[in-house]
């Protein structure tokens, strides 16, 4: 069951008529109308949730057009943002730190090396960020022009 209609109580509506209509009519053709009727109730709800979810996708990229387009670096510059914060992590965490290791390793220093960056907190961002320059890449592949205004 989907978000919105456990959210509308949609489900447990639908169902609770269905039974209700059951134990009211006895008669087959009664029955089966009355199963159409539930069905058409059905049917109509799916449909409105689904229109609500697109009415919401549509204004959610709207929004996100709106901020790419800015040219404000506050609004249009979190995602690069992002993207070198989590490009210089994982630099730290597989180029920068193993060489540091090594380096302290092999020289005569006795001092501790600095601890790794939480990964389980690094790696879901990095993920999502990866994700939107798919998307970028597909724009590339595609020839879209992504500097109009």
């Amino acid at each position: 069951m989907s978000f919105l209609s456990k959210l509308m109580g949609g489900g447990d509506v639908v169902k609770s008529v269905g039974d209700a209509l059951d134990n009211l009519f006895t008669s087959d053709e009664e029955r089966m109308e009355a199963e159409r009727e539930l069905t058409k109730a059905k049917r109509s709800f799916d449909y409105k949730e689904s229109k609500l979810v697109a009415e919401q996708n549509i204004a959610q990229m709207e929004v996100n057009k709106a901020d790419a387009r800015s040219g404000s670096f506050f609004q249009a510059g979190w995602r690069p943002a992002i993207g070198w914060v989590g490009a210089f992590a994982l630099a730290y965490q597989f180029i920068l730190y193993p060489l540091l290791v090594w380096a302290l390793a092999v020289s005569s220093l006795d001092i501790e090396p600095p601890p790794l960056i939480d990964a389980n907190a690094l790696y879901p961002i990095i993920t999502g960020m990866l994700g939107i320059a798919g998307m970028r890449s597909f724009d590339k592949l595609k020839q879209t022009d992504t500097k109009k205004r």
